[in-house]
């Protein structure tokens, strides 16, 4: 077992976490505690599914465990984006439910971004939520030839411009100074936030309401009806395991989840000048459209906070705070954010910091109860999981208290169980070739403009 991080480290894990002050963990568990709902993992999808159960019903009895603290994971170290984006294509989501299913939920989604800032208004939550949308750059043909697909696909399933747009060059540049764009498109249901922030206000409203977290307190085995720990088992009707990437770590669960290593860096706060060539006056989120995910937001005190992945896959699905940093990774992304905005040459990087996030063996995220055992998950987000999990909470909480009148168990992700990812050493070479394939697509694309065949048959094989 992972022992937890000393208490002198949590300012340390990213950029967000350094600008929210100190943390002090609030009580671990030390006796027994009997209660309706226990929730294992205080992020994002556990404290909005306990925001949900105790908001329908105040007399629902809600407990959260949590290794380390709320916000420790992901929730806390993500890119900031709270987007409707979603790992599974509307293609593969009506294959489970049909197509009225399948845009029902990306409404919902959409939706979820507004829900969000609307409730940490509410709550009195200041996470820097700004819904400045989403640009997406093409900077090479073979970019910009699955832009103008994703928008046309779109349009296929419904959404019109209001939803997507494409966008000339220049329409580019007006929102973002990148350089050698081609065009783009533009979605407006995405908000650039302080993550960090948000995960723990929603910590402190759920206490608000009688919800009590037991932080520094590992679970060393969860099954039907009890969580137990080395200081006590928490017995429950209903357990949710909401732990996302740390999910191996869980007795049981090794191959349920692949952690998979996202990194980050932040520049210092900027002076207005380069800001004038920036652009990004409304916070909008911004990537081009390589097949290696990167991801950058303007931050609230004018840093340009970016990341994305590259980092390795550790075998057998081992998560350490070691693989927080890579300095090759780290160096890559400074270097791609100078290509993307050259005025950016001479700035200096303050931090750079990562984390896992949970990817399923068919990159489709799960909502699921069983009523006869009690037990309850929600997770494989693969990096989409700050709107996505509001709206995973959300659903959970109906299905726990047996009250949908929104109907979300018919909802495609509910329900469903991805398969397990393979045994050592193939799960360790096929994550790894996956990497090193969307690595050399985006390399070959960038030489050639044309897009990559090997690529393109990868994604197309996972139903994309």
């Amino acid at each position: 077992m992972i022992p937890p991080m000393p208490l002198s480290g949590y300012r340390g894990l990213s950029l967000w976490h350094d600008t929210i002050g100190d943390i002090e963990p609030r009580p671990s568990l030390t006796s027994d505690l009997e209660v309706d709902v226990a929730v294992v993992g205080a992020g994002y999808t556990g404290l909005w599914t306990a925001y949900h159960l105790v908001t329908a019903d105040p007399s629902i009895r809600v407990a959260v465990i949590e290794k380390e603290v709320a916000g420790f994971g992901a929730s806390g170290r993500n890119g900031g984006w709270c987007s409707a984006l979603f790992p599974a294509s509307l293609r593969r989501m009506a294959a489970e439910r049909g197509r009225d299913a399948a845009v029902r939920m990306q409404h919902l989604l959409h939706s979820t971004v507004a829900d969000v800032g609307r409730i940490a208004d509410a709550e009195g939550i200041d996470c820097h939520f700004d819904q400045g949308g989403y640009l997406s750059v093409a900077r090479n043909p073979a970019q910009l030839e699955r832009v103008r697909d994703e928008v046309s696909e779109h349009r296929e399933w419904g959404f019109g411009e209001e939803d997507h747009r494409l966008l000339d060059a220049h329409e580019v540049t007006e929102v973002a100074g990148v350089s050698e764009a081609l065009g783009g498109s533009f979605t407006p249901h995405c908000a650039a936030i302080h993550p960090a922030r948000l995960v723990r206000g929603l910590a402190d409203a759920v206490e608000r309401r009688g919800v009590v977290i037991h932080e520094r307190t590992a679970a060393v085995d969860v099954r039907s009806h009890r969580v137990v720990t080395a200081h006590g088992t928490v017995r429950a009707d209903h357990v949710v395991l909401a732990t996302e990437g740390y999910t191996p770590t869980v007795a049981g669960r090794r191959r349920a989840i692949a952690p998979i290593y996202s990194l980050m860096t932040a520049t210092e706060p900027l002076p207005e000048h380069l800001w004038a060539q920036i652009g990004l006056e409304k916070r909008t989120t911004f990537a081009d459209n390589r097949h290696l995910t990167i991801y950058g937001q303007r931050t609230r005190d004018g840093r340009i906070a970016f990341g994305g992945r590259g980092a390795p896959y550790h075998y057998a699905s081992k998560v350490s705070p070691l693989y927080d940093r890579d300095e090759r990774v780290h160096a890559a992304l400074r270097r791609i954010l100078l290509e993307l905005f050259p005025v950016l040459d001479g700035v200096t990087f303050t931090h750079a910091w990562g984390g896992n996030l949970g990817v399923p063996r068919d990159w489709f995220p799960s909502v699921r109860h069983d009523r006869h055992t009690g037990l309850a998950f929600a997770g494989g987000y693969v990096g989409d999981g700050v709107a996505t999990s509001a709206l995973a909470g959300r659903t959970l909480a109906a299905m726990i208290r047996g009250d949908d009148p929104e109907d979300l168990a018919s909802l495609p992700w509910a329900g469903r169980t991805s398969r397990d990812w393979e045994p050592e050493p193939l799960r360790w070479l096929g994550v790894n070739a996956v990497t090193a394939l969307m690595t050399s697509a985006d390399w070959s694309e960038r030489r050639t403009g044309r897009p990559s065949r090997a690529a393109s048959a990868f994604w197309t094989a996972l139903g994309q």
